[in-house]
């Protein structure tokens, strides 16, 4: 198994170099095509002194404005990428989100940055693009322009999300030098201890080495990351929305932790 097709997302409001350089690079790695893709859209209402209102001509300077910003990211895209890889640009006028779940039918893996503010009209959802987009998404570390992926972290709970999550990893677990597959419990009971053997069985038929390590106590995002920095790891795997989002979403949530920690990689599917 192999990534054929890449789709990198570049932030119409972030320096879109670490993520290029990055994605460049895993594109090479896997000898694949490497899409550039950029979207944001222009708030249908503007606010003037007499409330919110549809204003022509503010929407088409907001527009022009949007293309050109656009226009920048694609040649930054063409600039940075090598020609010795494949690739192609999208972009469109859209809200990021929605557009790009629908360009991830055309790719096997999507990267991404993590994103700052909360405007849907120039700011990817991340918890909305893993949910509908049927793609694992690889969330860079800030800044992060190489990945080496020599030691992976495995977030292992025995269910749906995390088994989609190993399988879609498998490009990087095979070429991984130490895999650790890691479950937080109070107890280890013999149901975690035979379910980390299944899936030791199911890595090794992959011709994976891993080990597995139990952490002890309440589970958490918080811990999960500091273990993967005790071990060395420069990428965490992970299955997301294991409870319901509104769960997670309300009470922390070890998704919810990852999705915000920026000193470490995730590779993240549902």
């Amino acid at each position: 198994m192999s990534y054929k097709t890449i789709i990198v997302n570049l932030a119409v409001d972030a320096d879109p170099d670490p993520t290029v350089k990055l994605s460049a690079a895993m594109a090479a790695r896997f000898e694949a095509q490497l899409i550039g893709f950029a979207a944001a859209d222009i708030p249908p209402l503007v606010a003037t002194e007499k409330g919110f209102v549809y204003e022509g001509g503010v929407m088409e300077t907001r527009r022009r404005e949007l293309e050109k910003r656009l226009a920048t990211l694609r040649n930054t895209f063409e600039r940075l990428v090598p020609a010795s890889i494949a690739s192609r640009w999208m972009q469109c006028v859209h809200t990021p989100t929605h557009a790009l779940v629908a360009a991830a039918r055309s790719a096997d893996l999507i990267v991404t940055a993590n994103g700052r503010g909360d405007d849907p009209f120039r700011m990817l959802d991340v918890g909305s693009l893993v949910l509908g987009a049927g793609r694992p998404v690889l969330l860079a570390a800030d800044n992060a322009e190489h990945l080496s992926g020599k030691t992976i972290l495995v977030a292992w709970k025995d269910g749906r999300e995390a088994r989609r999550a190993v399988t879609d990893a498998l490009p990087f677990l095979t070429r991984a030098g130490q895999v650790v597959v890691a479950t937080m419990a109070g107890e280890p009971g013999a149901d975690i201890r035979a379910s980390l053997a299944d899936i030791l069985l199911f890595l090794k038929a992959h011709d994976v080495s891993a080990r597995t390590e139990v952490l002890l106590g309440e589970p958490g995002g918080h811990q999960l990351v500091e273990f993967a920095h005790m071990i060395g790891a420069d990428v965490i795997v992970s299955g997301c929305y294991g409870h319901s989002r509104l769960r997670e979403w309300a009470f922390g949530g070890i998704t919810r932790t990852l999705m915000s920690e920026g000193g470490i990689t995730r590779i993240l599917s549902n």
